[in-house]
């Protein structure tokens, strides 16, 4: 970068001065500046809003504390769904009906997975890319050993991401589910959900998307894209909390047709009713299996709220100049030292975190975090930037990698 475009570039400060969404920090704890100097790691595990330690307090006191078992009658029984819906209405362009929370992200994926399997007799390939994140693969690795189905494999440039034409010569009439990440965690790439969903469709297969990296990062529009099925975590952009539980969209149409494999008393048609054997209930309560997670869907609630309160096309609009400041201080101070920058260049292409490439990556993370400045690291060389667009600052990433490369350029 030329010392004009240095000079034509804003400043963190200017770029924090004309945020619309500056205001909005606020709403976040903070640790002191000793503790935490820089987060730079939002796609992994998100900031606690200030007012979600006041909204546990009152759900220990009251309905919990107060209400007891009567909980479950007059609200807990129908939160799965009630939050769902939520979800679905202010993150994933979803109608209601169609979203359910509990279990973890792996076990919502397996249930998804070997149901979309079993709906399609005749057919017995899925379709995977091998750069997908360890836990998708290693799922369907599980299921096709089950089901005695078999695994294609997607190769794509880890940089670039899956595209559509990646698909050539794999789909076909054996194919009975194809499942991607809508935005690669390496990476960062944001593939073309709508298009992908389109032609895996014409095959006559059916289409999972994995949202951890997308929901609430970027504008979704399942029921408009026509998504069969999609998963999704709510521990990064959805600050839900360490281990929160994951979510299931399932597409009105497509539920009767799948049975999910783990049957449990919360999905089954009457669950106090001590039946001899399971008959699944109507709708999305057919994905329940066991007790909801109540207590730890309580956070993501306040979280959904404040992305309603500004609107996901807001939190899009500045996790894009976020991520172009990102690349920019990265071309400018870490490039020079070696490091390559694998994340997309073309916004449209990009979700909320960036990439970058250097052999000391390892030990540089390892430096940073006894500073308090927490990027995170994939190997083999990979430091990922991950920019939570309501918590972060331009001040913040500006601090991030500048600290990169002082931590780089002292161990070159």
């Amino acid at each position: 970068m030329t010392t004009a475009q240095q000079t034509q570039r804003p400043t963190a400060a200017e770029l924090d001065a004309a945020d619309p969404l500056a205001a909005q920090r606020d709403a976040f704890y903070a640790p002191d500046a000793d503790q935490l100097a820089s987060y730079l790691d939002g796609n992994s595990l998100g900031r606690p809003l200030k007012v979600t330690a006041a909204n546990l307090d009152a759900f220990v006191h009251k309905s919990w504390g107060s209400r007891l078992i009567r909980g479950w009658d007059e609200q807990w029984m129908d939160e799965p769904i009630t939050v769902g819906d939520r979800i679905g209405e202010v993150t994933l362009g979803a109608a209601a009906g169609q979203t359910t929370v509990g279990d973890s992200t792996s076990v919502m994926l397996y249930k998804m997975i070997r149901a979309a399997v079993d709906a399609q007799p005749g057919r017995d390939e899925i379709i995977i890319d091998r750069d997908n994140f360890p836990t998708d693969r290693f799922i369907i690795e599980g299921i096709a050993a089950e089901r005695g189905a078999s695994i294609k494999w997607i190769a794509a440039n880890p940089s670039s991401g899956v595209r559509g034409e990646d698909l050539d010569g794999l789909l076909g009439d054996r194919t009975a589910v194809v499942v991607l990440s809508h935005i690669a965690y390496r990476s960062g790439f944001l593939a073309d959900a709508e298009g992908i969903t389109a032609k895996v469709h014409e095959a006559g297969a059916l289409m999972l998307w994995d949202l951890c990296h997308s929901v609430g990062s970027v504008p979704l529009e399942l029921d408009k894209w026509g998504v069969d099925i999609a998963v999704g975590c709510t521990y990064k952009y959805l600050n839900g909390g360490p281990g929160s539980p994951a979510f299931a969209y399932v597409n009105s149409s497509m539920q009767d047709r799948l049975q999910q494999p783990i049957w449990g008393w919360m999905g089954a048609e009457n669950p106090f009713g001590m039946t001899d054997s399971y008959r699944p209930a109507q709708g999305m309560r057919r994905f329940i299996t066991g007790t909801p997670p109540v207590l730890a869907m309580q956070p993501m609630k306040d979280m959904l709220e404040l992305i309603a309160s500004v609107g996901m096309d807001a939190v899009r609009a500045k996790s894009i100049q976020l991520t172009e400041y990102a690349i920019a201080l990265s071309e400018e101070l870490l490039v020079p030292l070696g490091a390559e920058i694998v994340s997309p260049r073309d916004v449209a292409e990009r979700g909320s975190h960036i990439t970058v490439d250097h052999p000391l990556f390892s030990d540089v993370t390892a430096k940073l975090w006894e500073k308090g400045v927490i990027p995170d690291f994939r190997p083999p060389h990979g430091l990922r930037i991950g920019l939570s667009p309501l918590s972060t600052s331009f001040a913040e990433v500006e601090l991030g990698v500048t600290a990169i490369r002082d931590a780089l350029s002292e161990l070159q």
